[in-house]
C-alpha cells in the first residue's frame, strides 16, 4: 500500500457515514445533547493549581464536543475536519469572536501517521507494501498507530484564552491522562522525563503531539483502551526502541487473573473519565453537539 500525502479538504460534511462500533452504553449516552510545528521538550513537572479563583461552571469558557467515540472515522477525513475548525477559528481571532474551544472524540481505522520529525527507519516494512494506510500529518513527533480500542482525543484549543505556553498545554493533556486513569481504573501513570506521553512502568500507554499557529493547537492524544497492540510492533513508536506499549486492558487483564473484561464498556468507561478530567483541568464547559458534520 503506498504512502498518502497529507489529504486535500473536500466538502467534509458530505461523507459517507462512519462505520459504527456496538451501541452506546448508558454511560456515553447522557453526554449527548441532541505555521508552529511543536513537539515536547522542557520541564517534567505537571500543570500547578492556579492561585486566582477558579470559575464557576457559568464563567467557565465553552467547548463544544463531538462525541464519536464509538466509532470509527478514516484519519484523512479527521484531518481535514480539524483544519476546517482551525481555519475557521482563525477568522475569528481578530474581531475577538472565538468564544470556544472544540474538543473531537473518536476511533481511527488503522492508520499510521508519521509526524514532522519520522525517519525511515522507524518503518519496519516497506513504505510501498505497507500493511496499512500511512499518512504524513504536520503535528510534531515522529512515527504512531491508530486503530479500533484506542481513544483518540482532538481538542482545537486556543491557548490566550488558557495558558500562552506549549510546554505547560503538554503537559496539562499528560496529566488529563494520569489523573483519568487513576479516578477510573486505579492505575497509576506517570511521566517519563525526556519523553512525551504517559506511561504504566516502562509500557506507553498514551501518545501526545500536536500542530499550532497563532496560538490555537490541534491534534491531540491516542490512548490504548483495547487496542490489538500488534501493530506497534512494525514501527519504533515515537521513535522509541527500548520500551514498549500497552494498553488499559491489558493492564487490568494481568492484575485480575487475565478476567474476561467488556471492551465496549471499558472504553465508555475511559472516555467518561476522560472528559471529566479533561473539562475540569483546563476549567471548560462541555457543549455536547447532536451536529457531527465538518462544517
Amino acid at each position: 500500500m503506498a504512502l498518502l500525502p497529507s489529504p486535500l479538504c473536500s466538502p467534509c460534511h458530505h461523507r459517507a457515514a462512519p462505520a459504527p462500533l456496538p451501541a452506546p452504553t448508558a454511560a456515553s449516552a447522557r453526554h449527548r445533547r441532541g505555521s508552529l510545528r511543536l513537539a515536547a521538550a522542557g520541564s517534567r513537572s505537571g500543570p500547578t493549581a492556579e492561585t486566582k479563583p477558579r470559575p464557576t461552571s457559568a464563567d467557565r469558557r465553552r467547548c463544544e464536543c463531538f462525541d464519536l467515540h464509538r466509532q470509527l472515522i478514516p484519519y484523512a477525513e479527521a484531518y481535514c475536519w480539524q483544519k476546517s475548525i482551525v481555519e475557521r477559528r482563525k477568522g475569528l481571532i481578530d474581531t475577538r469572536e472565538d468564544h470556544s474551544d472544540t474538543l473531537i472524540a473518536l476511533q481511527h481505522p488503522p492508520v499510521y501517521t508519521l509526524g514532522t520529525d519520522s525517519k525511515k527507519e522507524y518503518l519496519h516494512f516497506d513504505k510501498e507494501d505497507a500493511p496499512f494506510e500511512i499518512h504524513h500529518t504536520n503535528r510534531g513527533g515522529e512515527v504512531t498507530y491508530h486503530g479500533p480500542g484506542q481513544l483518540v482525543m482532538y481538542p482545537i484549543m486556543n491557548l490566550k484564552y488558557h495558558k500562552e505556553d506549549v510546554r505547560w498545554y503538554f503537559r496539562s493533556l499528560e496529566e488529563v491522562i494520569i489523573r483519568a486513569l487513576k479516578s477510573a481504573f486505579s492505575i497509576k501513570a506517570t511521566r517519563v522525563e525526556g519523553l512525551t506521553g504517559v506511561w504504566v512502568g516502562d509500557q506507553k500507554v498514551a501518545a501526545i503531539g500536536i500542530h499550532g499557529s497563532r496560538m490555537i493547537v490541534y491534534h491531540g492524544l491516542a490512548l490504548n483502551v483495547t487496542t490489538d497492540l500488534a501493530p506497534f510492533k512494525m514501527i519504533d513508536p515515537c521513535g522509541i526502541k527500548d520500551r514498549g506499549v500497552g494498553s488499559i486492558k491489558e493492564i487490568l487483564q494481568k492484575a485480575s487473573g487475565a478476567r474476561e473484561i467488556d471492551d465496549a464498556s471499558l472504553m465508555d468507561t475511559a472516555y467518561d473519565s476522560m472528559m471529566k478530567e479533561f473539562a475540569e483541568l483546563f476549567q471548560l464547559s462541555l457543549d455536547f453537539s447532536p451536529d457531527c458534520s465538518f462544517q
